[in-house]
């Protein structure tokens, strides 16, 4: 049998490799978008994601530039940015954000579920509307603040014409926010301030759980 003789591929033999830290990868859809859409790109032969530390690894042509490689993983929905050394972790950085809103939407919950508690019990008319206030006052700044890794990622994503798991959260966290709100300013019977805040602090909790695992603290 004849054997067909195997022609070496250029840009193979040349191709570098480039870390990047993209802290946007929380699924397995998230690694298959990036491992199967960044190799069609011209230049790029492959992609290899680290979903533990938030990295990708991209095998490429040495004529693409850093900037070029971002933008091919910012057409995905993901911000990315380049580890020249070790001492640049995004990643790290990543981690210590989403650990300390953690902490801010766990306080914040405990002191409106205690409010709430006594909306519950049967507290009504001036009391109850007081109850909502001082729960608005806590949870408004901290859907602001602890709630910015999912607003950040579903943003980045629908800027490109694209949608992840962060779009459906964000919207949901804002529009139990933003009734709650409606209901406390005409003096309705129900706020849902307590749901929308133990929603982001539960999945802080398991977005930050690799986070923790590996060390990472403030």
């Amino acid at each position: 049998m004849a054997t067909k003789a195997l022609i070496p591929d250029p840009v193979a033999e040349e191709a570098v490799e480039s870390l990047f830290a993209v802290p946007g990868i929380h699924c397995a859809g998230c690694i298959a978008k990036i491992e199967e859409g960044l190799p069609r790109r011209p230049g790029i032969l492959s992609a290899r994601v680290n979903m533990g530390a938030k990295r990708v690894a991209i095998r490429h042509d040495p004529a693409l530039t850093p900037p070029d490689l971002r933008a091919a993983i910012a057409a995905l929905g993901f911000e990315a940015e380049p580890l020249a050394d070790a001492g640049l972790d995004v990643a790290a950085a990543e981690s210590r954000r989403l650990t300390r809103a953690l902490v801010v939407a766990g306080f914040a919950a405990m002191n409106i579920m205690l409010l709430s508690v006594s909306v519950w019990s049967g507290a009504a008319g001036a009391t109850r509307g007081m109850f909502h206030w001082l729960s608005a006052l806590i949870a408004l700044p901290t859907v602001a603040y602890a709630g910015q890794p999912f607003f950040r990622s579903a943003w980045a994503a629908l800027r490109q014409r694209r949608t992840n798991m962060d779009v459906p959260i964000s919207i949901g966290v804002l529009l139990t926010t933003g009734m709650s709100l409606y209901e406390t300013v005409i003096g309705g019977a129900h706020a849902w301030f307590d749901g929308a805040v133990m929603l982001l602090f539960f999945l802080l909790a398991g977005r930050g759980g690799g986070g923790r695992k590996g060390g990472v603290f403030f």
